[in-house]
């Protein structure tokens, strides 16, 4: 095989490179993975395949590499696709035993360093008595262009280019499948995966055509593609952009011809109807019918904040599975709960990562451990840690997990609703209230095509690694530019609200354009006119006849939060924020009012 990079490339790694990577997480920003991160992973690689010269581990981490070895024969193979002969970069652990045992296929997520990134959960899964195959799907992994020309492929990237879980890396699971069952003979198979690796074992569970997938975990994971990224007319541009930039190489390299035109279109706008049909064929939840006949065991976890795969689309496909499964939804954002603890150790154990491993020991191993008694759903509640303030860093460490709620269902999360009715400004006041009674007559305006201070993130991926540990985004609300957004703001609580569920908006609209795009944000304001936001939705409208009225109701993004006493809930609609298209026309008037027929109103789900 070709190595990684040699050792004396890679850091001798410290318990404070451990420490960095579980107070940090697993990027750096929307498109760098954390540095301590692939350097853990490249100097586990390279301590087990022997291309280290000098110790790159801690004891901890060597002694583990060391029970593998004793129990295991490493191999770093690659797989050939029985479809078009593509080679797949690939990584066994096949434990020292006669007995039959299951494998656990990973398939590596979208990261320039394909398989090779959580090593440390392969040597976990090894240790918990299964057979280990990970390998990088097609395309994925970092690829150099050459100053002469062409190009050069880093030791983890595999052939090919990237199908984004599309029939092909379809046909690859199940070649990798047969690769497992001749080299292991397995008991059984099962496949785990964090992001683009999810979709994919949700994929090969659903199409392999002996049906040879015994259960599946999809951690961050999406049930529809086409909705994640193309949703309410609205394009999410960050969560593409992000993505495209996390190849590991040239775009002209990693993606086909087809492939890149629908990568343009999705960027210009264009087409995107045979966008959103290239998204939903990538879709587990086009396929739920054959997921459900075969009975697949499936483990999601996804997150409140979640901006690459929002959680609405991932509970929807939840709901319509009849298969064992569970749901957990966490504080944060893509990859902020089980990434790093698939990375590297922890002080203590990694929940959302140990509860997925107990997930496979029951249904894959027979474990007796408890798990036919869990809910099918559990939330954390967001921001209901306790933290203290760290002098050394300036930030918040958590002392006290967050609240978790488990439900026998997604629909036993919401026990009944209340509606808060949008309404004038008080005598004096700059924003529209939030109150008990319908009203109407009143409107407000703001202009189009301004950034502001109300964004749902200051990044993707990077706001919510904060929200997981500790560190949630305040705003500061006075400096809210209400010249390019409208304000709604209820009196203080008499008593709290535990919102639990989706919440929906419905108002009337009109455009001095023929087109205008509301981002709805809702906030718990605090006393001291400080927020954190709960949720948030774009809707794009695109056919607006210029300054006549439009009704228009849409779904935010489901929330586990708690609004304290003397809190009060502020809703803004902005016109444009960084995650998004933008539908509006510079300089244009968008104006928000209250049909007399249906007056505009916010539900909120409770629990």
């Amino acid at each position: 095989m070709s190595h990684p990079q040699e050792d004396g490339a890679l850091s001798a790694v410290t318990a404070a490179h451990v420490h960095r990577i579980a107070q940090d997480g697993v990027y750096a920003s929307p498109t760098a993975l954390n540095p301590a991160a692939a350097n853990l992973a490249e100097a586990l690689v390279a301590t087990l395949n022997g291309s280290a010269r000098t110790a790159l581990l801690p004891p901890d981490l060597q002694q583990l590499t060391e029970r593998v070895r004793q129990r295991a024969t490493i191999g770093f193979p690659r797989i050939t696709s029985a479809l078009d002969g593509v080679r797949l970069s690939a990584h066994t652990i096949k434990l020292h035993t006669t007995e039959p045992r299951p494998v656990v296929i990973v398939p590596a997520g979208w990261t320039p360093l394909g398989w090779a990134l959580f090593e440390y959960a392969h040597l976990q899964l090894a240790l918990r008595g299964y057979h280990v195959l990970a390998y990088t799907p097609r395309g994925i992994g970092t690829t150099v262009a050459l100053p002469g020309g062409g190009y050069v492929d880093g030791p983890f990237t595999s052939e090919g280019t990237i199908d984004v879980a599309g029939p092909a890396d379809w046909a690859d699971g199940s070649s990798v499948i047969d690769y497992a069952e001749r080299y292991f003979e397995p008991s059984t198979v099962a496949f785990l995966g964090e992001s683009y690796g999810s979709g994919i074992s949700q994929l090969v569970a659903a199409h392999d055509p002996a049906g040879r997938v015994g259960a599946v975990v999809a951690l961050s994971t999406w049930g529809n593609l086409a909705s994640s990224l193309y949703q309410n007319d609205t394009r999410h541009l960050a969560a593409v952009k992000a993505l495209v930039g996390f190849t590991g190489g040239p775009v002209e390299r990693k993606f086909d011809a087809a492939t890149q035109q629908i990568l343009a279109d999705f960027d210009n706008g264009h087409h995107l109807d045979e966008v959103a049909a290239w998204g939903t064929e990538r879709a587990p939840a086009a396929y739920v019918g054959s997921t459900n006949a075969r009975g697949v065991p499936t483990f999601f976890s996804n997150t409140w904040h979640e901006t690459l795969f929002p959680a609405n689309q991932v509970i929807e496909h939840f709901d319509r599975l009849t298969v064992p499964k569970r749901l957990n939804l966490w504080i944060g954002d893509h990859a902020a709960p089980e990434g790093a603890g698939l990375t590297a150790p922890f002080s203590g154990p990694n929940v959302p990562v140990e509860e997925a491993f107990a997930w496979l020991d029951h249904h894959v191993l027979g474990a007796d451990n408890g798990v036919p008694d869990w809910s099918a759903v559990s939330t954390q509640i967001m921001f209901t840690y306790g933290t203290r303030p760290d002098p050394e860093t300036g930030k918040d460490v958590i002392t006290e997990p967050a609240v978790r709620e488990t439900k026998p269902s997604w629909a036993d999360v919401t026990v009944s609703t209340e509606r808060w009715y949008l309404t004038a400004a008080a005598p004096g006041g700059r924003d529209g209230g939030l109150g008990p009674e319908p009203e109407s007559g009143w409107q407000r305006e703001f202009a189009a095509g301004q950034l502001t201070e109300a964004v749902a993130v200051d990044a993707p991926i990077t706001t919510g690694q904060a929200e997981w540990k500790g560190n949630p985004k305040t705003y500061p609300t006075g400096k809210f530019d209400r010249r390019h957004l409208a304000a709604w703001t209820s009196a203080p609580l008499e008593s709290a609200r535990r919102i639990r569920g989706v919440p929906e908006l419905s108002l009337t609209v009109r455009s001095s354009a023929g087109s205008a795009t509301l981002v709805a944000l809702l906030f718990d304001l605090a006393p001291d006119d400080t927020a954190r936001i709960i949720t948030h939705e774009p809707l794009s409208l695109l056919d607006l006849t210029a300054d006549q009225d439009r009704d228009v109701s849409w779904r935010l993004q489901a929330a586990g939060y708690d609004v304290a006493a003397d809190h009060r809930l502020m809703l803004v609609i902005t016109g444009k924020d960084p995650l998004y298209s933008d539908a509006g026309v510079d300089g244009s008037t968008t104006t928000i009012t209250s049909g007399g027929g249906d007056p505009a109103h916010l539900v909120l789900p409770l629990g």
